[in-house]
């Protein structure tokens, strides 16, 4: 019961750190659309994870972490491209990077052990 509060905890604070550089960045055309981009994706994974907590079944359980995993890589997309064009702020964003490595590796864990479950 603990790691569910964990990492309900852990994905908040992933999609604030996200927010937190976000509003660091120059607000120019390049940059604009790619922050919408990973402020939703960043948001999705702790929403996500939420409804998975509360999930029907467990198909319905694995469905929903699965949508944190997708959203899970589509922020290492963004991540990767704003950081193309804001290398000036890269030391910011490798612990990003970092822990949504990290949160992947912990999403593909939870949909493994959830299959291999008699």
């Amino acid at each position: 019961m603990n790691m569910k509060y964990d990492l309900e905890e852990r994905t908040r604070n992933f999609a604030k750190n996200i927010i937190s550089l976000m509003m660091k960045l120059t607000q120019n055309s390049i940059n604009k659309r790619m922050i919408e981009q990973l402020i939703g994706s960043g948001g999705s994974v702790g929403a996500n994870y939420c409804e998975a907590n509360e999930a029907e079944s467990k198909k319905d359980f694995i469905h929903k972490i699965g949508i944190c995993k997708k959203e899970i890589k589509e922020i290492r997309y963004w991540l990767n491209l704003l950081l193309h064009v804001n290398l000036n702020h890269s030391s910011e964003f490798k612990p990003l990077i970092s822990e949504s490595q990290e949160l992947l590796l912990i999403l593909s864990k939870i949909i493994s052990t959830c299959r291999n479950k008699v």
